[in-house]
């Protein structure tokens, strides 16, 4: 009995925070990142360089700071169209997915998702981020008829009330 109501706090909780599998990126890792991109920036490949990037990128949009996740966001973006290589045309579409879902942009996490699904249609990754996006932009689009109602329900009582007290 304790353990299925655990469960139920458990499933409320999630249901209210938006519990994902997504991992979370620390202000130290950042720091790292940014330190490599700035030595890979001092002569050596490009290559090396553009990996420093991908990972600076993939910190900041695991970031729990918003201005990280711009900050990637506006990378990832930059980067999108210099590479022509499906493998980082589906890595950067799928950090930019999970960028606009840590920034709560939901549809356009989900619009991502669907370009990366289109190069690997099997990605676990990508299909498990997908089916998040989806129950967020639902669990909202739940809150949102809650907020509504409760709101007509106010303004309805209120109105009530006023022709109880006219009368």
């Amino acid at each position: 009995m304790e353990a299925k109501i655990g469960s139920i706090f458990e499933s409320l909780g999630n249901f209210f925070t938006g519990g994902d599998q997504i991992p979370w990126c620390d202000r130290d890792v950042i720091s790292g990142c940014e330190r490599e991109v700035g030595e890979a920036s001092n002569g050596d490949s490009d290559e090396r360089k553009n990996e420093s990037i991908m990972r600076l990128s993939w910190a900041l949009v695991h970031s729990r700071q918003q201005e990280d996740i711009h900050r990637g966001i506006a990378m990832l973006e930059t980067s999108l169209g210099n590479d022509r290589s499906p493998l980082h045309q589906r890595e950067k579409l799928y950090l930019l997915a999970v960028g606009y879902y840590r920034a709560t942009d939901y549809p356009r996490s989900r619009q991502l998702l669907e370009q990366c699904l289109e190069i690997a249609p099997d990605w676990r990754q990508a299909l498990s981020l997908k089916k998040t996006v989806e129950e967020r932009i639902a669990k909202d689009g739940v809150i949102g008829i809650g907020i509504t109602a409760t709101a007509a329900g106010l303004l309805v009582g209120v109105i009530a009330a006023a022709l109880a007290r006219k009368n």
